[in-house]
């Protein structure tokens, strides 16, 4: 068949969606980008918070079209939707013929085969390793590489667990064969992520092996930056700050969501930090690697937080002076523990709350701005911009699609994926305008 393959969602999911394009190809199928040429529709959706929900259901309705008025043949849902709702999407969206859950993406090529309505949901306590190589997207100079699958710390804002199982981590030997075919095939920088990567490996190994994977990822040739996201702040050690220290391939560069400030608030969320645990750990990755890059991300409106605990986690995010951080409002998500919580914020206040703290992190970010200007910086090219006549890219600090930009200009012609010096000229909010020097 020729596919139409839509992937939504956190980059977790594109690496699921590579793989089952993987599949795919193994299985004689062909991808075309256009809908109305596509005798299957394939959509990897995301159900994390409502946003993301409403996504993935007008998705689904805007393609069933085709199933009445194309040539469609096969309209399948896979992913954290129809792991979630597989029986009503079977019953509101009657185009839709078949489901496929988490665990189970090995069985797409089967779906496309079957009669009839099609359903896949494995335990969620089976880790999917199909036998194929991922198809990659045309930026494969940046690739990302799931560590594990799942996750166990059950906060109470949260459905992961629900639809994505426990912890389960992927094998050493996998995840090194696997990076060494993303290098070969023009990976310039890995990112690895997971519902949690600092426990990666206690599943598997008894102990935790992210420093050991670091190390070991650090002697592929061809990587050049490696990226970690999603870090616990609890689970940080001594030996994963020595590593990203110690190896100049790593970014100097932490992504870890702390979600609030108060104690009281991270009690009822469920976290296994206080607000002293974060001020020390975040000091100590400072202390011990200058530099770094701190990412975090923050929501406002949890049920029962008051005026004073947003006043806490607003001097708290100003204290700490983030270099990157995103605030998202408290979704209320069904069969999870916040949602019977009360009280329960109104909307506006939630909003407003966001606003606020946005408001002051744009102003903590162009500080942070003026202070590269003059500056030098390795620089990834992610590509060029005709109208303005620069060329696009990223520093360490950032990671890609979720930070800042670095807009560059030079005569000479670059490359996506190359990495060049370049001396910072000017700053504008979280974005950086350099020269090139080479």
């Amino acid at each position: 068949m020729k596919i139409c393959f839509i992937s939504l969602g956190c980059e977790k999911n594109l690496v699921d969606s590579e793989v089952m394009l993987g599949l795919l190809r193994d299985h004689g199928h062909t991808v075309t980008d256009r809908e109305e040429e596509a005798e299957a529709i394939v959509i990897n959706t995301c159900c994390f918070i409502h946003d993301a929900k409403e996504e993935s259901i007008n998705t689904i309705i805007e393609t069933a079209r085709f199933r009445k008025e194309g040539k469609l043949k096969k309209l399948i849902v896979t992913g954290c939707l129809a792991e979630r709702y597989a029986d009503d999407i079977r019953r509101e969206i009657p185009e839709v013929d078949g489901v496929i859950g988490t665990a189970a993406i090995e069985d797409l090529p089967e779906a496309l085969e079957a009669e009839g309505f099609y359903v896949s949901r494995r335990d969620l306590s089976y880790l999917p390793l199909p036998k194929t190589d991922r198809v990659l997207s045309p930026d494969s100079y940046v690739s990302y590489l799931k560590i594990a699958e799942g996750c166990d710390k059950h906060c109470t804002y949260c459905i992961i667990p629900k639809i994505r199982g426990p912890y389960r981590s992927v094998p050493e030997e996998r995840l090194l064969s696997e990076a060494e075919y993303l290098a070969k095939n023009g990976t310039k920088e890995l990112i690895l992520v997971a519902q949690e990567t600092t426990v990666y490996g206690v599943d598997l190994y008894g102990r935790k092996m992210l420093p050991d994977l670091l190390t070991k990822l650090c002697r592929i040739e061809d990587l050049q930056w490696i990226r970690v996201l999603y870090c616990y702040p609890e689970e940080i050690t001594d030996e994963l700050i020595k590593v990203i220290k110690q190896e100049p391939k790593i970014c100097n560069y932490l992504d870890m969501p702390i979600q609030h400030a108060s104690d009281g608030i991270l009690k009822r969320m469920g976290r296994r930090t206080t607000g002293k645990d974060l001020r020390n750990v975040i000091r100590k990755l400072r202390k011990e690697i200058p530099g770094i890059a701190l990412r975090t991300t923050l929501i406002t409106g949890f049920p029962g937080e008051t005026e004073q605990d947003f006043d806490e986690l607003m001097a708290f995010a100003a204290k700490m002076k983030f270099n990157r951080l995103g605030v998202f409002p408290y979704s209320k998500e069904e069969d999870t523990a916040a949602a019977i919580m009360k009280p329960q914020v109104p909307k506006r206040v939630k909003e407003k709350r966001r606003n606020a703290l946005m408001k002051q992190q744009r102003d903590i970010c162009a500080a942070y701005g003026e202070k590269c200007i003059g500056k030098r910086f390795d620089v990834l090219i992610d590509g060029y911009l005709p109208e303005e006549g620069v060329y696009v890219g990223r520093t360490y600090m950032d990671a890609p699609g979720i930070d800042g930009t670095v807009y560059v200009e030079t005569a000479r012609t670059l490359m996506s994926g190359e990495i060049v010096p370049v001396k910072i000229t000017g700053a504008e909010k979280y974005d950086l305008i350099g020269e090139c020097t080479k």
